[in-house]
């Protein structure tokens, strides 16, 4: 069967069961006949309408009555969540997965709803130790978009996500960490929390020095850290993939341990007793705690 996002299946029991099924068409992306963004005008002259996080001017209650956004966790835990964005794609995820395998390493995809379709091939049976997170059906900056195209982004991805993996993402990654308004309406009228990152690779500044891309990521890990990397990209981005091994192998000489995201948040408790700065927040000029 042909998968494009659009298909239908059964409603499940939970909060987010109502995404199943949900028809674009028949108005399950719809507010309601006054939608649109006649609450606009209570904005500044100028403000885009992309940018009102209600999209209605009436009363407007989405499926989450709150919208969680994660950028790292706190927990005394030496844990952390390796994430990757914009797969699948050939050559890099299979790559990745390897590496993952090969460590013992669970991990978080945001995938591509688009991508995962053309390339489904790459995540059979490949999945079952790491999470699936939602970004969007095709990589789009949903805080440019209207309500209703946001939706429609998240919920194509949503279904095509479930019916390759198996898996009912929970989390969406919003394309370039927009936290526009509509990025917040479409991910609470679709019961989706947002998880953004708190360390990200920088490939571009050591595509050149590998070891010290390594040593950047290390140094700076700390208990409930999420790590962004990417799974496609500008050639730039494999300096960080090829080096995944010896980042795993330094952070578990450290204590640490490879967690999803979700599994990440459920660990959540009190602070990391206070150390001495990081690299980057002494770089910055943060005081010591």
């Amino acid at each position: 069967m042909t998968i494009t996002g659009d298909e239908e299946t059964p409603a499940k029991p939970g909060r987010r069961g109502f995404l199943k099924g949900v028809g674009i068409a028949a108005g399950g992306l719809a507010v309601g006949a006054g939608s649109g963004y006649a609450a606009a005008d209570a904005a500044p002259e100028g403000t885009p309408a992309s940018a009102m996080s209600v999209p209605v001017a009436g009363p407007w209650q989405p499926v989450h009555g709150h919208v969680d956004v994660t950028w790292s966790v706190d927990t005394s835990q030496k844990l952390v969540a390796l994430t990757f964005d914009d797969g699948p794609m050939p050559n890099w995820t299979s790559m990745v997965h390897d590496v993952l395998d090969a460590e013992k390493v669970k991990a978080t995809f945001f995938l591509v709803g688009e991508r995962l379709v053309k390339n489904a091939r790459l995540v059979h049976g490949r999945m079952d130790r790491h999470e699936a997170g939602n970004h969007t059906w095709q990589h789009a900056d949903l805080s440019r978009l209207s309500h209703e195209k946001a939706v429609e982004q998240i919920h194509r991805a949503h279904a095509a996500i479930e019916q390759i993996t198996g898996k009912e993402a929970r989390r969406l990654r919003p394309p370039y960490g927009q936290l526009g308004g509509t990025t917040l309406s479409a991910a609470g009228s679709l019961g989706y929390d947002l998880t953004i990152w708190s360390i990200k690779m920088l490939e571009k500044t050591y595509e050149k020095n590998p070891p010290k891309l390594v040593d950047y990521i290390v140094n700076n890990t700390r208990p409930g850290t999420i790590v962004l990397a990417h799974d496609t990209g500008h050639p730039d981005r494999l300096v960080a993939l090829k080096n995944l091994v010896p980042m795993i192998r330094g952070l578990r000489a450290k204590g640490y341990e490879f967690v999803t995201v979700s599994e990440l948040v459920e660990a959540a408790g009190p602070p990391a007793a206070p150390t001495k700065p990081t690299p980057v927040e002494q770089a910055a000029g943060q005081p010591k705690p």
